[in-house]
């Protein structure tokens, strides 16, 4: 029997993916892989020859990196695990594990110290609160809306995430200003980061925000997104403390692997590093 990408098989895929609690940044990223993917192969059988050759074009067309290539390979894998095509799941593309990170990526502290004051000073409180807090606390963006009146309160948050519960900490002076603005936004309990119609705010608010606030601070807008703020979290802690244990589980990782990608250094730091060898004469 001919295999094809169907509507009907992306509905069942979905459910799937909600079933199995994947979170809904997660779930939209797949189901957009195996769109693009199906609309590709405008009706032809899926196969693992095909799936090699998406690969390929992803690589060679649409000149996509590896990491992202990959990421694509992963949703179709997991289609193809959930409907039984384990034949057609081809390979990930090797990737040399990196050294650095990309400076034109990388988020510094002046870059955030102008953002969150921009912020204030468009009178755009919420915005620079958020960030704050994301940055203080080292929550992902999709777990702001744990950040309520009552963790402020007690200084710490349960989070619970795929299946995952962790506390997470709220430094004493965020505290303060998290109840100070809930007070003034006549917020008395549950989520204090609220739209105008006293809904949460999502994901790809925060994430819109930031990048038009990007241009009235000065800030690179490369380097402007929510995820970039856990990362100078994750930084800022292990330079205090070298404590990686402690930090992969303060941000929920259940591998300290994935806590050491995010302590990778600069380009221009790992350069000021070789050349503070003095080997060459």
């Amino acid at each position: 029997m001919e295999r094809t990408i169907t509507t009907g098989i992306l509905q069942d895929f979905a459910a799937h993916l909600a079933r199995e609690e994947r979170a809904p940044a997660t779930m939209e990223k797949y189901l957009r892989d195996a769109r693009q993917f199906g609309t590709w192969l405008d009706g032809a059988a899926v196969t693992k020859e095909s799936v090699i050759a998406w690969r390929e074009h992803l690589l060679t067309e649409h000149l996509l990196s590896p990491s992202t290539v990959n990421a694509s390979l992963s949703a179709l894998n997991g289609l193809f695990r959930f409907l039984g095509w384990e034949d057609c799941r081809a390979r990930f593309l090797k990737i040399q594990r990196r050294m650095f990170r990309d400076s034109a990526r990388e988020l510094t502290r002046p870059d955030y110290d102008k953002l969150t004051a921009t912020a204030r000073g468009m009178g755009r409180e919420r915005l620079a609160l958020t960030m704050e807090t994301i940055c203080a606390t080292g929550v992902r963006v999709s777990e702001v809306r744990f950040i309520t009146v009552e963790a402020a309160k007690q200084g710490r948050s349960e989070i619970t995430m795929k299946g995952k519960i962790r506390v997470i900490l709220i430094p004493a002076k965020l505290c303060r200003k998290l109840l100070k603005y809930a007070k003034k936004q006549k917020i008395v309990s549950g989520e204090i980061f609220l739209t105008g119609n006293g809904r949460g705010v999502t994901r790809r608010q925060i994430w819109s925000e930031m990048k038009r606030l990007c241009v009235y601070a000065g800030v690179e807008p490369s380097k402007v997104f929510p995820h970039n703020l856990r990362h100078l979290f994750a930084v800022a802690y292990y330079r205090a403390y070298k404590d990686i244990a402690k930090l992969a589980d303060m941000l929920g990782h259940s591998s300290i692997e994935t806590t050491r990608i995010y302590l990778l250094s600069s380009g221009a730091e790992h350069q000021r590093q070789l050349d503070r060898l003095g080997l060459v004469s």
